[in-house]
């Protein structure tokens, strides 16, 4: 059960996104620039580094939706995320991915996680300055975007069909924000909030007229002489 009053027919931080448009579209901008602009990361690799940091974030929703997206964009597909979201070490990925994805992985745990040898060996695995930042900023957001979806207790489909879905959205038409709200949303929640509302409304009123038909009655001429 979400903390606060969500769209139920919107899971993760789509019901957050709809829940307040003025901060929805500047995360979503966010997300575009890390996961489809221009770095020396490739799409699928980014992916799987939000997956693999929602993963260790235990944000079930991200990791899911971010590990189906990497499916879809890297060759080796679902068994290769699967592997890397369990343990990269053991994963058949090359030295430079699995050293940004200990990075990434050290970024979970608070900033200053991150040793100074973790670096040297992703260097010497050929990870250059940009691959380095790059990492470190997608590992940063998704540990912002975990605790949004995690902290407010969103709605979590157990579906993969339903991340299915997600990732062919997200790797065919990007984070923007839709253009016209899903069905439900906003509108949603201030009818449900409306009808609560009248709801309350017609008990309040139907109290009261209960009250007044057992509240015995004066006669008239008692009333007209002001008699108790």
């Amino acid at each position: 059960m979400p903390h606060i009053f969500l769209d139920p027919n919107l899971y993760g931080i789509r019901s957050l996104l709809e829940y307040r448009r003025e901060t929805a579209k500047p995360m979503m901008d966010l997300a575009e620039v890390l996961l489809r602009g221009d770095s020396p990361l490739t799409r699928g690799e980014r992916e799987l580094i939000a997956a693999y940091v929602s993963e260790q974030n235990d944000c079930e929703y991200c990791a899911a939706s971010h590990g189906a997206c990497a499916a879809v964009l890297m060759p080796e597909g679902t068994p290769l995320v699967d592997q890397v979201r369990k343990d990269p070490s053991l994963a058949p990925i090359d030295d430079r991915l699995r050293a940004l994805l200990a990075i990434a992985g050290a970024v979970a745990q608070g900033g200053w996680a991150v040793k100074e040898e973790q670096i040297t060996a992703a260097r010497a695995a050929g990870a250059e300055d940009r691959d380095i930042h790059d990492t470190v900023l997608v590992a940063a957001a998704f540990c912002m975007y975990n605790r949004y979806v995690d902290g407010l207790a969103t709605l979590t489909p157990h579906d993969p069909a339903a991340y299915a879905l997600v990732a062919d959205r997200l790797v065919t038409q990007g984070y923007a924000i839709p253009s016209q709200a899903p069905a439900g949303g906003a509108a949603a929640i201030s009818a449900a909030k409306a009808a609560a509302a009248a709801a309350s409304a017609a008990a309040a009123a139907a109290a009261a007229g209960e009250a007044e038909e057992n509240t015995p009655r004066r006669g008239f001429f008692a009333r007209l002489l002001g008699s108790k």
